[in-house]
């Protein structure tokens, strides 16, 4: 496999990804952060991060709608619930 064949892959997978999570709206980011460390905001600030490495101007709110798939105010808005008690504890105990 050669280095473009490489990044195709990565890229293909990463789109899957943003697929799945966009299929999985009730996974809130509260129980990725706890379970896996990240989440859909993370994401978003590792694409602003590569855009930066590469000279590319990319804002947190471009980021943002570019991983949730539509503005993140109106992702919050449809599919954020409040985190628990429970879910807060753990992450603050993690985080």
């Amino acid at each position: 496999m050669d280095a473009k064949q490489k990044t195709e892959l990565e890229a293909a997978a990463f789109r899957r990804l943003l697929q799945h999570l966009d299929e999985n709206k009730d996974v809130q980011n509260i129980e990725l952060m706890n379970l896996a460390s990240f989440c859909r905001n993370c994401l978003s600030k590792w694409y602003m991060a590569a855009a930066d490495d590469r000279g590319i101007e990319v804002n947190y709110d471009e980021a943002r709608e570019a991983i949730y798939g539509m503005p993140y105010s109106e992702w919050k808005d449809k599919y954020q619930t409040p985190a628990t008690a429970e879910q807060m504890e753990k992450f603050n105990a993690k985080h």
